[in-house]
């Protein structure tokens, strides 16, 4: 353990605790919106579980990142992927949670964040392994995992600002749903399935792309979101109704 300090990289440890800080602002985002609707009990929980379980799939990306962004069409289905996490932590179905247990609402929660975190960690990872290179090629896997343990406490602490942020702003939660289809926009443009097409690599193209997921992710997570509360307008009216019949 001590040998494996003194040959440490620490340049590199710098660097991908710098990538973490950089990019980690729209990973507490998600976070925030996935762990928002949970009993204020278990938001911690939320919390912690969540960020672990996207720092342990991050670590598995980065073994082969390379590989994986070289794919056509997966950063193509991961930005989908993500139009539709937006929508769905814009405008979660209520009704659906209505009968679920805290546990599974947890659970739930935890499986949007890592889900939601492995989408927008295709790109990030690579500047993760890049910035491991530098370091013993035997410390590399290991430079990437001390890296991101040291990132932990910043995702964490950033998710819990969000989260209070969002009690007091529900604003919040439509520019956090839109910064998800922004993201994804940039992967569904950049997949290298579209190479074949110069029109798609110009900075218009790129930046059109960022601006149509994301108005994409708050208009139909509003239509949605409007559509969720006539429904549960005419049910509680309907309700009334009949127990006033009676």
């Amino acid at each position: 353990m001590l040998e494996f300090f003194a040959t440490l990289h620490w340049g590199a440890v710098l660097q991908i605790v710098i990538i973490d800080i950089l990019l980690g602002g729209d990973n507490a985002v998600v976070i925030a919106l996935a762990c928002r609707n949970l009993p204020q009990e278990q938001r911690v929980r939320g919390v912690l579980w969540g960020t672990a379980g996207a720092i342990l799939l991050r670590v598995a990306l980065i073994s082969f990142a390379v590989v994986l962004l070289d794919v056509p069409l997966l950063k193509f289905a991961g930005g989908l992927l993500l139009l539709w996490i937006g929508v769905r932590l814009m405008a979660p179905a209520h009704d659906v949670h209505e009968n679920i247990k805290p546990a599974d609402k947890l659970l739930s929660a935890i499986k949007t964040i890592v889900v939601a975190d492995a989408v927008m960690s295709l790109d990030n990872v690579i500047a993760i392994a890049g910035a491991a290179e530098a370091a013993d090629p035997q410390h590399r896997v290991a430079l990437v995992i001390f890296g991101l343990i040291l990132s932990i406490p910043l995702i964490v602490w950033g998710s819990t600002l969000v989260l209070k942020l969002l009690d007091r702003f529900p604003i919040i939660v439509t520019i956090g749903a839109a910064l998800l289809g922004w993201i994804a926009g940039g992967l569904i443009i950049n997949d290298p399935a579209g190479d074949r097409w110069p029109l798609l690599d110009t900075p218009a193209a790129e930046y059109g792309a960022h601006i149509a997921g994301a108005v994409f992710v708050v208009v139909v997570g509003y239509c949605l979101k409007r559509r969720a509360v006539r429904r549960a307008d005419a049910s509680a009216s309907s309700g009334s109704g009949s127990s006033g019949a009676h």
